[in-house]
């Protein structure tokens, strides 16, 4: 697994594009989410589709043939120097196939953030294009418009990404001792494992610093997709693994001992409790660039920033 290309980090004045590619958005807390962009001096614009509702599927922001429009506009406007997700929660493994990815490309790289259902997007990103991409909080999510820590680790990835090339959480334990290299990937568990098969993802994480995460699943539901990823084959060679958060997924005993049964036989480096995903104060992890993990120490050390 090779590092994808960097996209450019913002400046003051940057235009960001802010896209729902999954479930609805509430108009309020997008309001708060844009109030905050502009106080970091961005320039944020609201694709037209953002606050649509499914006629059919209230789980749905809008057609799937809209979302993906909003999406490629957004990317493919040459002012846009970055597509932020307004939330995640369900679409875009409907939409992502109605994207036309030889014009995404030929738009260049740019920024792209977004966590949770989004994981499709981080795949298919690198995948087809080959681009490094962030997975971090969403404009309208409530722990990134209560949070001070998420917001501020998401700014300083976003301006200065120098200052953030050693992540880590105080919370953060050692499931598996040891360190190791490679290249990040990651995201939402279940997600990852119903991509498998598709053309948008990865055949494997062989090389990879595997950052998963996921909410509201019991433990036999993360069995059963640890298991889909080891039975396929997807998990042989991969370097390390870090676990963020798993809210309302049961007591975490009960997660701890799914993690050791099915993780720990792996021979990698095992860190839990590292602080992404759906939570509070939850940290930017750059998918696509190469880094260390130090589980003893509870540390991910990028060997480049997130962001040239």
């Amino acid at each position: 697994m090779k590092p994808l290309a960097r996209p450019s980090r913002l400046a003051p004045g940057a235009r960001v594009a802010v896209v729902a590619p999954s479930g609805p958005v509430r108009e309020e807390r997008l309001q708060s989410g844009l109030d905050l962009l502009r106080g970091w001096g961005l320039d944020p614009v609201v694709a037209p589709h953002v606050l649509d509702r499914h006629g059919e599927f209230d789980y749905l922001a809008g057609t799937d043939a809209d979302r993906a429009a909003d999406f490629q506009a957004a990317w493919c406007d040459p002012e846009v120097d970055a597509v932020l997700c307004a939330r995640g929660g369900y679409g875009v493994q409907r939409m992502v196939d109605l994207l036309d990815w030889d014009a995404l490309r030929a738009a260049g790289p740019k920024v792209f953030v977004g966590y949770s259902d989004i994981t499709a997007l981080h795949e298919a990103f690198a995948v087809r294009l080959g681009l490094a991409t962030l997975h971090g909080p969403m404009v309208s999510a409530v722990d990134f418009l209560k949070n001070a820590r998420a917001q501020e680790h998401l700014r300083a990835t976003l301006f200065d990404p120098e200052s953030v090339r050693v992540i880590h959480t105080a919370a953060g334990s050692m499931l598996v001792p040891g360190r190791a290299r490679g290249v990040v990937l990651g995201g939402c568990l279940a997600i990852l494992a119903t991509e498998r098969g598709t053309r948008h993802a990865r055949s494997g994480a062989r090389g990879g610093l595997l950052m998963i995460e996921d909410v509201g699943e019991s433990a036999y539901r993360i069995d059963r997709d640890l298991t889909q990823l080891l039975r396929t084959g997807w998990l042989d060679g991969v370097a390390g693994i870090t676990l963020g958060s798993w809210e309302r997924c049961g007591p975490y005993e009960e997660l701890r001992a799914v993690f050791a049964d099915r993780l720990g036989g792996l021979g990698v480096p095992v860190v839990e409790e590292f602080g992404f995903g759906h939570c509070d104060g939850a940290l930017t992890i750059p998918f696509g660039v190469a880094a260390e993990l130090d589980a003893d120490a509870g540390t991910l050390t990028l060997e480049e920033p997130a962001l040239r």
